[in-house]
């Protein structure tokens, strides 16, 4: 079984900056990729970022590129997301997803998401 864990959501203000950070733990024999997604209230889910394991090629949805970088600690086994320029329409649960390989099979896992709030 594989864990992925979110930190680092709270409240700030417009303009104003978060990193975001997702560890995986379990049985984990290699990761593909990892990325964030994120569901406003009353909303569908959307696509953040993703990042490669191997190589860290990086892909964002159009809306979130020039502000937002996500990054990874292969050592770790965290990814990073951070998130400048923030605006109340940034508001939303952050999730985390991953690609992760155990020792017999392959499979996406998701975290539990943490809130970001961008608010005066």
């Amino acid at each position: 079984q594989v864990q992925l864990v979110e930190s680092g959501g709270g409240l700030v203000q417009p303009g104003g900056s978060l990193r975001l950070s997702c560890a995986a733990s379990g049985s984990i024999f290699s990761i593909n990729r990892m990325g964030w997604y994120r569901q406003a209230p009353g909303k569908e889910r959307e696509f953040v970022a993703t990042i490669s394991w191997r190589g860290g090629s990086t892909y964002y949805a159009d809306s979130m590129k020039g502000r937002f970088t996500i990054s990874r600690d292969n050592r770790k086994n965290t990814v990073y997301l951070q998130m400048n320029s923030l605006q109340a329409e940034d508001s939303a649960v952050y999730y985390c997803a991953g690609s992760v390989a155990s020792a017999v099979t392959t499979s996406d896992y998701w975290g539990q998401g943490t809130q970001v709030t961008v608010s005066s």
